[in-house]
């Protein structure tokens, strides 16, 4: 079996999720007799591009045409159909995110291919090709078959681990012959949140909501966060009224995160909410309400006052971290 992966890429360096994509890609290969290419493309400096090759990459397509410079879905859908088609790939995987979504289902339209996203399973073989993914919100699963002959896969970020698995890693350059007259689309600007960890990639989240009061006690938020080396979200209504940024919404319409740890403080835990969170390994709820609809979602529950519990756990993480230094 022949797979291509895309390896996006952000400022030059690789996401954590596209080298779960690679490791994911490189346990399939080894299954079915396979191998996989990484695409990579932008300007990537070619030590990074050995990082693709430490999780599996049999080789490596890179494709830094100027038209490439920024992100376009039509110019990437276009450059990883091209790679697909020169390799001979019968799988294409890609991450789930943000532009994993927009370039996934172009590819597949460009291959007239069947595509899956959100999957969460490595597929089954045995009779076919079938692979599972979270639907209803998260709330349940399908199984789903593909029968084309070319298969997408969009699988979920963190939700398969990093495999070190050292190949060659052979770099070819490429060109799908792609011009400006060929992108209708345009970037203009870019503002992207510096120095915080990505909250769609994140292991551990703290996120708060109306229970903080205000933003002037959101430091109580940060400052766990910063102990744990967590990322922070919030609520719907937290980011409504401006007392964060809406890149921090989580939730059925803001970012849906699948971290191994969710720390929801003064979050009543609204389906809304539920629905971009439940998929966390482990969920603990704080809420001075016993009656908190969080609760029964949390593996974990604690019914206190968010300004006197924050306080009590900052310390004890910050006890147990001096004590592991």
């Amino acid at each position: 079996m022949k797979i291509i992966v895309f390896a996006e890429n952000q400022d030059g360096n690789f996401k954590k999720s596209t080298l779960e994509a690679v490791s994911y890609a490189a346990q399939i290969a080894s299954l079915n007799n396979g191998t996989v290419a990484a695409v990579s493309i932008g300007n990537v400096g070619s030590e990074k591009l050995a990082e693709l090759a430490s999780v599996g990459a049999d080789c490596i397509y890179t494709y830094s045409q100027d038209i490439y410079a920024s992100f376009s879905g039509e110019a990437y859908s276009k450059a990883l159909s091209h790679a697909a088609k020169s390799f001979g790939a019968e799988l294409i995987i890609v991450s789930n995110t943000y532009s994993g979504k927009m370039i996934a289902p172009r590819t597949a339209a460009q291959l007239s291919a069947g595509i899956v996203s959100g999957v969460i399973s490595f597929p089954e073989t045995a009779t076919g090709f079938k692979v599972r993914r979270t639907v209803f919100s998260g709330k349940a699963f399908a199984d789903v078959a593909i029968n084309t002959s070319i298969k997408v896969l969009a699988i979920t970020p963190n939700s398969f681990t990093i495999t070190e698995n050292a190949k060659a890693g052979a770099i070819e350059n490429m060109d799908a012959g792609i011009g400006a007259s060929d992108v209708k689309t345009k970037t203009t600007e870019v503002n992207r949140a510096t120095g915080k960890i990505v909250l769609t990639e994140a292991e551990l989240v703290v996120s708060g909501g109306r229970g903080l009061k205000g933003p002037e006690n959101w430091h109580l938020i940060e400052n766990l966060a910063d102990i744990l080396g967590a990322a922070t979200a919030c609520s719907k209504p937290v980011s409504d009224m401006h007392w964060r940024s809406h890149e921090e919404h989580v939730g059925q319409t803001g970012i849906t995160i699948k971290p191994n740890l969710y720390i929801a403080i003064g979050i009543s835990g609204a389906i809304q909410h539920l629905a971009g969170v439940s998929s966390s390994k482990v969920i603990v709820a704080i809420n001075k309400d016993p009656e908190a609809p969080f609760f029964k979602a949390a593996d974990y529950g604690i019914v206190g006052d968010a300004f006197e519990v924050l306080p009590l756990i900052t310390d004890a993480a910050k006890a147990f971290k001096s004590q592991q230094a």
